[in-house]
C-alpha cells in the first residue's frame, strides 16, 4: 500500500469501544483560483508602492517648482509628505506647486498616477471583500444545486488516477467533487478544476453537504480497507440508490465491501496478479488489457444500455460498430457465444470494445479499427 494513500490519523476510525474520533474541521466546497490571495494582495500593494515611488522621484527632481509655506525649504521628507497628500487629494496647501512646469507635471503625470493608485485600492477592496463574498455565495449555490456529479472519497494514488482518467474520458472537472482531509492532495485536485472539500468523508454532515443523494457515482479509495468499507456503509445509508465503486486490497474484504453496499469492488492487487499471469501466457496480453482500461489507448471498454434499434439484433451487430463481449440481463452475465446474445432485449446492458480516436486513425494492431 502506498504511503500516499494512507489516511491521516485524525480520520474517523472505529475503535474497540465503538466510539469514533472526530476528523478535521469541516470546510465548505471550493474551487481553485488562479492567483493565491496573498499573492494577489502582494502584487497590488507592490504596484501601488512602485507608483508612489515614481511620484516621489518626480517631485524630488522638480522640487524647485514647489514651495513650502512654513519654512520655505523643500526637503526630501517634504517631498514624501507632499506626494502622499497629493495622491490622496488631501491638499492642505502648506506645500504647493508654483512653477508652470511643476503644475504641468501634476496635471499630466501625477494626476493619472493618482487615479491609478485610487483604482488599485478600490479594486483590492472589491476583490477581497465584494468579489470573494460573491464567490463564497456562488460556491454555496453550486453546493446546494449539485446533481449528477461524481463524488471521489480519498485522493491518494488510486483516487487521483481515477479523476485524471475521468477528465480524459470527457467528464467536466466541475462535475467532480473530491473529499479528502489532506490539503496537499486537494491542491492537486484544484489544479485540475475539480470542486474540493477538506473534510472527513465518514461524517454524515460532510456527505450531505455535497448532496450525496443526487450524485451520479461515488468512488471510494481511502487507502485502508476498514476506512473504505466504513465510507461505503455511510454513503449507502445516506444514498440507497447511488452506484458505489470501492478499492480494497485484501481478498477477504471484498465480500465485506459488497455487503456494505458497494456495487463494484476493485482489488488492485488481484488485478496486478491477473496482468502478471496474462503476461506469462503471451507477451501482449498485459499490454492489451492496459490498453482496454485506459481512454488513452487505441481501444476502450464501454458499458452501456442497448438502444431501441438494437433490440432483436445479435451482439455481433451493434450499431456502434464495436465488438460486443458480454451482456447483463436480469442480474446474469451472458457471454457473446451464448444463445441469448443472439437476440438483444430492452434493458440489456452490453459491454463492448470500441476503437478510440487514435485507434481509428492508426489501427490497434490487434484486429480492431
Amino acid at each position: 500500500m502506498s504511503s500516499r494513500d494512507e489516511p491521516k490519523t485524525d480520520r474517523i476510525e472505529a475503535t474497540s469501544t465503538g466510539r469514533h474520533v472526530r476528523g478535521p474541521t469541516f470546510k465548505p466546497l471550493r474551487r481553485a483560483v488562479k492567483v493565491p490571495v496573498w499573492g494577489d494582495l502582494g502584487i497590488r500593494l507592490g504596484l501601488a508602492i512602485f507608483l508612489l515611488f515614481i511620484v516621489v522621484m518626480i517631485h524630488w527632481w522638480d522640487r524647485e517648482g514647489l514651495v513650502d509655506n512654513l519654512d520655505g525649504e523643500v526637503s526630501f521628507l517634504d517631498v514624501v509628505y507632499f506626494t502622499m497628500i497629493s495622491v490622496t487629494t488631501t491638499g492642505f496647501g502648506d506645500i504647493a506647486p508654483i512653477s508652470d512646469r511643476a503644475r504641468m507635471v501634476e496635471a499630466i503625470i501625477v494626476t493619472p498616477i493618482r487615479f491609478a493608485v485610487f483604482f488599485i485600492f478600490v479594486g483590492t477592496a472589491y476583490n477581497f471583500i465584494i468579489k470573494r463574498s460573491w464567490e463564497k455565495w456562488r460556491m454555496s449555490r453550486i453546493q446546494e444545486q449539485l446533481t449528477d456529479h461524481i463524488v471521489v472519497l480519498g485522493y491518494g494514488v488510486s483516487g487521483s488516477e481515477a479523476v485524471t482518467e475521468l477528465i480524459e474520458r470527457g467528464t467536466d472537472p466541475r462535475e467532480i467533487v473530491v473529499i479528502d482531509p489532506s490539503e496537499d492532495r486537494l491542491m492537486e485536485a484544484e489544479k485540475l478544476g475539480c470542486n474540493v472539500m477538506a473534510a472527513d468523508a465518514t461524517r454524515d454532515e460532510t456527505l450531505k453537504a455535497v448532496r450525496i443523494g443526487t450524485a451520479k457515482n461515488v468512488l471510494v479509495s481511502a487507502g485502508r480497507d476498514d476506512t473504505s468499507i466504513l465510507l461505503v456503509l455511510t454513503v449507502r445509508a445516506l444514498a440507497p440508490d447511488v452506484p458505489i465503486s470501492v478499492v480494497v486490497r485484501a481478498d477477504d474484504n471484498e465480500s465485506l465491501a459488497r455487503q456494505a453496499g458497494a456495487n463494484n469492488v476493485i482489488n488492485p492487487v488481484r488485478f496486478t496478479g491477473l496482468l502478471l499471469a496474462g503476461s506469462a501466457k503471451g507477451a501482449h496480453i498485459a499490454d492489451y488489457l492496459a490498453d482496454l482500461a485506459s481512454v488513452s489507448g487505441r481501444v476502450q471498454l464501454v458499458e452501456r444500455e442497448i438502444t431501441e434499434e438494437e433490440c432483436g439484433c445479435s451482439i455481433a451487430a451493434l450499431r456502434t460498430g464495436g465488438r460486443g463481449l458480454r451482456i447483463y440481463r436480469d442480474g446474469r452475465a451472458l457471454g457473446f457465444w451464448e444463445e441469448e446474445c443472439e437476440n438483444l432485449q430492452p434493458g440489456d446492458i452490453v459491454v463492448e470494445i470500441i476503437p478510440t480516436e487514435s485507434g481509428e486513425k492508426k489501427g490497434d494492431g490487434h484486429g480492431n479499427r
